[in-house]
């Protein structure tokens, strides 16, 4: 086959991945001294570097079929295969002879019949192409024999058909020719010289016809195996003597051996080797030098000793791999055997492995040894072992060789998958989105396979009528810890459940973590305004004295944020003030005061537009717009008797003005108590109300604020009490879940001064119990 032919593919003979090949690294070793063949990295192709001569290769005629060994090596894990490569013959070779000239000395006395020995014509192929059958040139005297030899070639005798008459013919000129059985057929000639003389009628003779002798293998070349002996009774030159091979001895036999043809000595031609030939048989013909030449036969069989030169080898029969951690004791997992070509002691093999490893050797038969379990395996400590069987043979010296093989072991689940720690804690931002990832929970085991595939759960957990597995979700692949609602600070705060992680093992094995979920808060509360009420809108109209004073209170924003203490911190600014000289507002407290008093410039109407921010990021705001109506002396005179004058009433001067006023102001506390009296009893029917959540019911009067705030959020803890020009905030502790806030305001008494501000007022909380707990 011509270079770059491919071969074959063996990424598809051995079942090999194409999209991985190159990263693998695939290379193909040649037992041979040349590179003939080499393999594609990519596509897997074996493909021919050097033409390959099949009679090169493959130099033994007695082989049968000719074998080129090859070894692939992949990577990634590292795999071996050996192949075979049959190397198939085609007729490419003449057959040709030996000797291109043969001549032949026939004694003219020689009877018709005689056979007489001709060179074999050699082909280097085999089987049918190799010889076939021989033609002789066209002759009166000879004609020829094809005779088969015992390793199957070809060879012709030349017989003699017709006397001779030397004075008639003293050389005959023959053409042989030899055809091999190739189509088509080739052939090869060589050229025979007969030359009749005279009568020679005694031939050569060996001291013995036959006999045996032995040669130590690797004798140096050119050491003498025999000397032969052959004698003839003629004399002259018909009693010298010359000694040949005969047809009869094989090739691999003359290249082995040198013939001295004058003195007959058998010397070593090239190395002698035990394992290949143990015995050579050769035939030696000795041929007088007469005129007639004549020739005698001698048999040697040559019986080669053994030395110490070749290692021993070792062969795995049976291998068992992997095999599971837990195997017994005593379980055999191997089988190996060993062999040396040599003989005798130098073929007695021990065999041993390192004493380290949990095995131990036991012969078994002739031969044969069983690798055994001899400790406890542990794949978690040691997931294989590399054992390496070596061998020694007895000779002298000893000659070793050695062999390695993998032992993996499968897993056993004998391993309870663990969590880095015992206790998580997990923090999560209210208004979060359903479905939401929040941590992921992995546990390790050191197993392997379906051993260490982890199945993740959450342990039910029931929590006010409902269960863990409908507030989250655990993959039960990965571990990863979902929400599956939306968390609100203000009505759940934090969780705390078991998280369990369960092997696929028979049987399965598992442990668990404790889980506290922390819900953190975001301002998402609107801060919400309760005082001043707003009946109607978000407008609230008040009427002022004009006298006023400078740093009177005006009104009272009171807004509340249901949000975290951070979030929930409110101040107050103006958003809008028709006259920034006139009114200040407390950032803090959401007082508004008087800077001055009005002056007659000033307009009757002011307008003022409060907006309330809590401290969240973003911030978020509620507002309130106030309406101020100045009123003139009536107003004045009824803000003087609410109010504790700074100057003497009971004067002379005045005397009968404060009778008629303090008859009025008798007649008006005495509708300001009644008015008193109803309203402490209207919270009560408040309570048929449907309690809801950041409501307020108000009443109010020129004089008084009264509201009353009903809620079910546990989360409040903060009263308020609401007055439109003074008011005070009282702070209680939180209630238990479930429970609801009435808070209502008081009327004060109508003869409060501007300097009565420090006086609480008079506050009134029950606790009622929702309708959900009861």
């Amino acid at each position: 086959m011509e270079e770059g032919s491919v071969v074959a593919n063996l990424a598809t003979d051995l079942g090999l991945d194409l999209k991985t090949l190159g990263e693998r690294k695939i290379r193909l070793d040649v037992a041979s001294n040349r590179k003939y063949l080499d393999v594609n990295k990519y596509t897997g192709e074996m493909y021919i570097v050097e033409r390959i001569d099949r009679e090169s290769l493959c130099t033994s005629k007695s082989a049968t079929t000719c074998v080129l060994k090859l070894g692939v090596t992949i990577e990634n894990p590292i795999r071996l295969f050996n192949v075979e490569l049959e190397i198939m013959d085609i007729n490419d070779n003449d057959p040709h002879f030996r000797r291109d000239t043969m001549h032949l000395d026939i004694s003219e006395g020689t009877t018709v019949g005689e056979r007489f020995s001709l060179t074999n014509a050699v082909d280097p192929d085999t089987g049918s192409n190799s010889v076939k059958t021989y033609y002789l040139s066209e002759s009166d005297h000879f004609s020829i024999e094809i005779q088969t030899g015992r390793d199957g070639s070809k060879f012709a005798d030349l017989i003699l058909k017709k006397a001779l008459d030397r004075e008639e013919q003293a050389i005959h000129n023959l053409i042989l020719t030899a055809v091999d059985g190739g189509v088509p057929a080739r052939s090869g000639t060589a050229s025979i010289i007969v030359r009749v003389l005279d009568t020679n009628d005694n031939a050569p003779q060996f001291d013995e016809d036959s006999f045996t002798l032995n040669l130590m293998e690797n004798s140096p070349i050119g050491s003498l195996v025999v000397k032969l002996n052959a004698s003839d009774k003629d004399h002259g030159s018909n009693a010298d003597i010359l000694y040949s091979f005969s047809l009869y001895t094989s090739e691999k036999t003359q290249d082995t051996f040198n013939l001295n043809p004058e003195n007959g000595e058998i010397r070593v031609k090239e190395i002698i080797n035990f394992e290949d030939f143990k015995i050579y048989n050769m035939e030696i013909i000795a041929t007088d030098k007469g005129k007639h030449s004549l020739s005698g036969k001698c048999k040697i069989t040559v019986v080669i000793t053994d030395m110490n030169d070749n290692h021993p080898e070792i062969s795995i029969k049976s291998f068992t791999s992997p095999v599971k951690e837990d195997i017994a004791v005593g379980t055999v997992i191997a089988v190996v055997s060993v062999t040396d070509k040599d003989s005798g002691e130098n073929g007695q093999i021990d065999v041993h492995i390192s004493n380290k490893l949990p095995f131990t050797l036991r012969e078994s038969s002739d031969n044969y040894y069983e690798l055994v379990v001899s400790e406890p395996l542990d794949r978690e400590k040691v997931p294989e072992y590399d054992i390496t069987f070596t061998v020694t043979d007895r000779g002298s010296p000893p000659l070793s060789d050695n062999e390695t093989m993998t032992l993996e072991l499968l897993d056993v689940n004998d391993n309870v998958p663990q969590f880095p720690r015992s206790f998580y804690t997990i923090q999560v931002k209210e208004n979060n989105a359903p479905g939401e990832l929040l941590s992921s929970l992995t546990a390790h085991d050191p197993d392997l396979h379906e051993n260490q595939y982890l199945v993740y759960f959450i342990i039910e957990k029931e929590i006010v009528n409902t269960s863990m597995s409908m507030l989250f979700s655990i993959n039960p692949e990965n571990g990863n810890l979902y929400a599956l609602k939306t968390f609100d600070y203000e009505i759940e705060k934090d969780f705390l459940f078991h998280i369990e992680a369960r092997d696929s093992g028979v049987p399965p094995l598992s442990s668990n973590v404790s889980v506290h979920i922390i819900i953190m808060d975001q301002n998402d509360n609107t801060p919400l305004i309760v005082s001043p009420w707003r009946a109607h809108g978000s407008v609230v109209e008040e009427k002022i004295p004009r006298s006023t004073d400078k740093g009177t209170l005006i009104a009272k924003v009171i807004a509340i944020d249901t949000d975290s203490v951070h979030n929930s911190r409110i101040t107050y600014q103006f958003l809008q003030n028709t006259d920034a000289t006139l009114f200040s507002l407390d950032q803090y407290n959401g007082e508004i005061r008087t800077m001055r008093m009005f002056s007659y410039r000033d307009s009757r109407h002011q307008r003022l537009v409060v907006i309330a921010k809590d401290n969240g990021e973003p911030s978020l705001s509620a507002t309130v717009t106030i309406k101020l109506s100045t009123v003139e002396t009536a107003l004045k005179t009824y803000a003087d008797m609410t109010e504790v004058p700074e100057y003497d009433i009971f004067s002379d001067l005045n005397l009968y003005l404060v009778i008629g006023l303090g008859s009025v102001s008798f007649l008006l506390l005495i509708t300001i108590l009644v008015t008193i009296v109803l309203k402490c009893q209207k919270p009560k029917a408040s309570k048929a109300a449907p309690p809801c959540r950041n409501s307020v019911i108000s009443e109010r009067n020129s004089t008084i604020a009264d509201s009353t705030l009903v809620s079910n959020d546990a989360y409040w803890y903060s009263l308020f009490l609401a007055e439109t020009r003074k008011g005070k905030l009282v702070v209680r502790q939180p209630v238990p879940k479930g429970a609801r806030y009435i808070v209502s305001s008081i009327p004060r008494s109508t003869g409060l001064t501007e300097t009565s501000d420090s006086a609480a007022s008079t506050l009134q909380a029950s606790t009622t119990t929702s309708s959900s707990s009861s």
